[in-house]
């Protein structure tokens, strides 16, 4: 069986003792195995801080620029060999697994585009500057600077590639090193993503360390320089928070938790309208892409209720289509969970939410699995419930079931009951709202907006263009207020903010503009892989 390594302090580096088993998710079968224990991770620490972090500052942004788009091609060169890896580890359909590793050699690109317009700079303006005085002389200026500390990465099991790629393109870019923590169950892509960059676009020594296993005690040894980006469950977030060391040092966290997402579709959008296609097709990829498990997915799903009934017979006929079954098997459409921990929590969440409403397709009894054998994978069928009673249906807007699963509810057919029911997630990511009245998208975009990070409004116009709410683009933000963890990452230069120190500079302005060489913040183009 393999043995995975991690990369600490300029080197590949086994751990010792009882090891944790990675398995492929449809057959339960052994693929690799790996350990921290015994990892030197203080001085893993201090080696990204002292070698990583001044040879990064060293580098302009188109330099370091550079390097990402190393790191991209390297990635893209061996594309093929990353998909079959997250079909066995990841339980993704090859499709799935193309969404996880698209994601990462774009992100990567995209951050090299920048880079090469942020151009031979090694720290930016931020904002406008501003007269000070009674004449223009006294100036003050923001700049934004990297942090001279360590980011530590702790990524969640959906996302192997794209959750490494886009948290380090930002900080790299940004000018800061990196300690990347895959989720153990699935680092098997992490893992080989990262002997490719190692190999094929290799970058400072301490610039990107990686931790294949459990994170140790690694972060007890940061501190107010250094920052942490997780993404993963509400409970772990708030335990992060609450960490000794990161609470007295004030180390900056980012958080990316639990969502559910909502979909609205106005009462304007007849069945059998672009709109009402596009509606149909987001709300089915969300459920069945990597079988749910995206932070992204649409959870709820909230219609006119003159339409409950044609809606609710409209998704099951397209959701009775899905193929449960071994990813590796022809027409298989929606694989396993990652994890049996993961079946176990699905599975419970649909009974939980039951209990307030009705399934329509799916839930927790037999079904076909294709290519398993016998009492082995992870498996949910794409499972619909529906929720008569909106307003008291309390676990269906408490409890994020993290699988193919989703629920559908009415409402009176006014924005403002929709608004009140997106309001229930208490913080999303993202939610989307489906029509082609401008008054009825603005009621509903006004009212959610507080309470998420993005909002897709879905109409005729973009119905061929836009890639839905479950797709995150690196232009715009990704992250979301309450529940959702309150963090945010992505959004072009924005993603660099988090990575960087912001000062107030005063003095002299013709001194300041000499030093500092302000700019104006760049808008970038999308780049392609």
């Amino acid at each position: 069986m393999e043995r995975l390594e991690s990369y600490v302090a300029g080197e590949w580096t086994p751990g010792r003792g009882p090891a944790h088993v990675l398995v492929n998710p449809a057959t339960e079968e052994p693929l690799a195995e790996t350990s921290t224990e015994g990892i030197d991770l203080a001085a893993a620490v201090a080696f990204a801080r002292t070698e990583g972090g001044p040879s990064l500052r060293a580098l302009t942004f188109a330099e370091r620029g550079e390097l990402l788009r190393a790191m991209s091609r390297a990635a893209h060169a061996q594309r093929d060999a990353l998909l079959e890896v997250a079909v066995r580890n990841g339980g993704n359909t090859r499709g799935d697994a193309k969404f996880d590793v698209d994601g990462a050699i774009g992100t990567l690109a995209y951050y090299a585009d920048l880079g090469a317009q942020l151009g031979d700079a090694r720290l930016l303006a931020d904002g406008d500057g501003v007269q000070l005085g009674r004449s223009p002389r006294f100036f003050g200026q923001h700049v934004l600077v990297p942090r001279p500390g360590v980011a530590v990465h702790i990524n969640a099991f959906n996302f192997p590639a794209w959750g490494l790629a886009e948290k380090a393109a930002c900080a790299l870019l940004a000018g800061m090193p990196v300690i990347t923590k895959p989720a153990t169950s699935t680092a098997l892509v992490a893992f080989r993503l990262m002997r490719i960059f190692t190999e094929r676009a290799p970058l400072p020594r301490g610039a990107l360390s990686f931790l294949a296993g459990p994170p140790g005690d690694l972060l007890s040894h940061l501190g107010g320089e250094d920052v942490v980006a997780f993404t993963g469950s509400s409970a772990t977030g708030a335990t992060l928070r609450l960490l000794p060391n990161l609470a007295r040092e004030s180390v900056r966290i980012n958080v990316e938790a639990d969502s559910l997402n909502g979909a609205v579709l106005g009462p304007d959008v007849a069945p059998g309208s672009e709109t009402y296609a596009m509606f149909l097709r987001d709300v089915v990829r969300d459920m069945t892409q990597k079988a749910g498990q995206k932070c992204t997915a649409i959870r709820r799903i909230f219609v006119p209720a003159a339409v409950l009934a044609t809606v609710q017979g409209d998704l099951v006929e397209r959701l009775r289509d899905a193929r449960v079954g071994d990813p590796a098997q022809d027409g298989v459409t929606v694989g396993p969970l990652t994890t049996a921990e993961q079946l176990r929590g699905v599975r419970a969440g649909i009974e939980r939410i039951a209990a307030c409403a009705t399934v329509a397709i799916g839930g927790t009894g037999p079904f076909e699995k294709i290519g398993a054998p016998e009492g082995k994978g992870y498996f949910v069928p794409p499972t619909l419930l529906v929720a008569a009673d909106p307003d008291g249906a309390p676990a269906a807007h408490e409890h994020e079931v993290f699988g193919p699963v989703a629920t559908l509810f009415p409402y009176d057919a006014g924005a403002g009951h929709a608004v009140a029911l997106l309001r229930r997630g208490r913080g999303s990511l993202v939610c989307s709202v489906y029509s082609d009245d401008r008054g009825f998208a603005a009621e509903v975009l006004l009212g959610a907006a507080p309470y998420h990070g993005r909002v897709l409004l879905g109409s005729e116009r973009i119905a061929d263009q836009a890639p839905g709410p479950g797709t995150v683009l690196p232009q715009t933000i990704h992250g979301g207020p309450g529940r959702a963890g309150g963090g945010e990452e992505l959004g072009g230069l924005r993603g660099l903010h988090l990575y960087a120190q912001r000062t107030a500079v005063q003095g002299s302005r013709p001194i300041l503009e000499a030093i500092l060489g302000t700019r104006a913040e760049p808008r970038p183009a999308a780049a392609k892989p």
